[in-house]
């Protein structure tokens, strides 16, 4: 009942809100709640799940034995959360997208593998791109941002061309899903393919069976009995799921296509207990995969530690690059590059033979300047970057083991005008309103300032 409470309230606070930001918490609320009664009613997998000889899980001396939250006053809290998620993540399940052509359930899909600690995500494009929406990415991407950010976005057809002018609920709607698409990618690996057919040959060069969800007749369930029976009782290596498997979702009307299907090592559904048999994409993801990780526990942190390495690599230094530039560093840097874009305008008519007035030229001709002026802010921020985690690379410290935000450090992705409203007021996710993650900037700025003393 009081799951039942909670799920309850998450929808009500949804529709308080404006409709750009109310269809994706409900949409989230739902989908949780259809995670935790899934996996309720799942059989839980038996025998033996050894981890993989390829891939190892990180040794116990990296996990902290008792919970560690993300508290504000956690000693190198940043970095300790993305070692929690590098710890947790999996190289043998990859995701593959074939032809969705909705973005909503684009970005939802990344979420879902990013939260669920998938690291690889393989997207097969439509026969013809859906570019729904074009936003001004001049604005930047913080939530409370969003009404600039979706103030230059048109509709479009499938096909590309604008049919008509968005409205501002869609607008702002797809804006905070792209939004939020940009910030789970920024910790996902995705690598696009123009066809189907080169994906599968990718897979099988990977050394991947490929599974792919189908309601046909003659798919398995995905449950432990489904999995037995179609391995005659039998197991992969005392495993309920393969050492390399790629889990293959296809349109949100018809599914895998039939080169997919044919190419499929197993055919898969998830159990359906209602009138409606299908469910939507992004929702489907999140059942499946989590059922994999139900199945096989040993999905868990199944990377290699060079795999880790190269994570930690990548993610720190992100990491710092995000917080030591200055807010005048960063008001800088965005200038400069909203100028760039305007030249890159100003160069297109110019070759398309568009007439270019005398302003414009003279801001094309500092365009190299300018460029110079950026690539320089970028250099000094990446070579600083490094400085400050390069230590920490090779001497990790121990992870945060709950990826949960304490109580006092919870914050809700909303803008700081609707966290004011009333069916806001007192919650626990919305009472700090100033943004936590530059909290950690002192942190990265005092590593870079050290290796600049020892250096002297």
């Amino acid at each position: 009942a009081g799951f039942v409470v909670r799920i309850d309230v998450a929808l009500i606070v949804a529709r308080a809100m404006n409709s750009s930001t109310s269809s994706f918490l409900a949409g989230a609320a739902c989908t949780a709640a259809a995670l935790l009664l899934y996996q309720s009613c799942s059989t839980k997998s038996s025998g033996d799940q050894s981890t993989s000889k390829q891939t190892t899980k990180p040794a116990d001396g990296a996990v902290a034995e008792a919970t560690c939250f993300d508290s504000p006053d956690l000693d190198q809290r940043i970095i300790r959360k993305a070692e929690g998620a590098i710890c947790k993540r999996t190289s043998r399940l990859i995701i593959v997208v074939e032809r969705c052509t909705n973005d909503h359930n684009y970005s939802a899909i990344l979420r879902t593998a990013e939260a669920l600690g998938v690291q690889n995500i393989w997207i097969i494009s439509p026969q013809t791109i859906n570019a729904t929406l074009e936003l001004d990415n001049t604005q930047g991407t913080d939530e409370s941002n969003i009404d600039k950010i979706a103030e230059n976005a048109t509709m479009r057809r499938s096909s590309g061309p604008v049919v008509r002018a968005a409205t501002d609920t869609e607008k702002k709607d797809r804006a905070m899903h792209h939004l939020y698409a940009r910030k789970a990618t920024e910790w996902l690996t995705v690598r696009d393919f123009e066809d189907t057919k080169t994906c599968i040959e990718s897979l099988r060069e990977e050394g991947y069976q490929i599974w792919a969800t189908d309601l046909g007749q003659e798919a398995s369930c995905l449950t432990e009995d489904g999995i037995r029976q179609h391995l005659g009782g039998g197991t992969y290596d005392g495993k309920l799921i393969p050492n390399k498997v790629a889990i293959v979702f296809g349109t949100e009307a018809v599914g895998c296509t039939t080169e997919m299907l044919n190419a499929a090592d197993l055919r898969v559904y998830l159990p359906l207990r209602g009138f409606a048999d299908s469910l939507n994409l992004s929702v489907a993801t999140a059942l499946v995969v989590h059922q994999m990780f139900v199945l096989d526990p040993s999905l868990e942190g199944a990377m290699t530690e060079a795999e880790r390495r190269e994570l930690r690599q990548a993610w720190y230094a992100k990491l710092a690059s995000q917080r030591l530039l200055s807010s005048a560093d960063k008001k800088r840097r965005g200038k400069l590059t909203a100028y760039l874009e305007g030249c890159a305008a100003i160069e297109k008519k110019m070759k398309a033979g568009e007439v270019v007035y005398k302003e414009e030229r003279e801001k094309w001709s500092k365009m190299d300047a300018k460029r110079a002026e950026l690539n320089a802010i970028e250099e000094k921020l990446a070579a600083d970057s490094k400085k400050a985690v390069k230590e920490l690379v090779d001497n990790p410290p121990s992870p945060i083991t709950d990826m949960r935000r304490a109580d006092e450090h919870r914050i809700c992705f909303v803008g700081k005008n609707t966290k004011k409203a009333s069916p806001w007021q007192d919650m626990p996710a919305t009472r700090k309103i100033a943004v936590t993650k530059y909290a950690t900037a002192a942190f990265f700025r005092e590593r870079v300032a050290t290796n600049e003393e020892k250096k002297d």
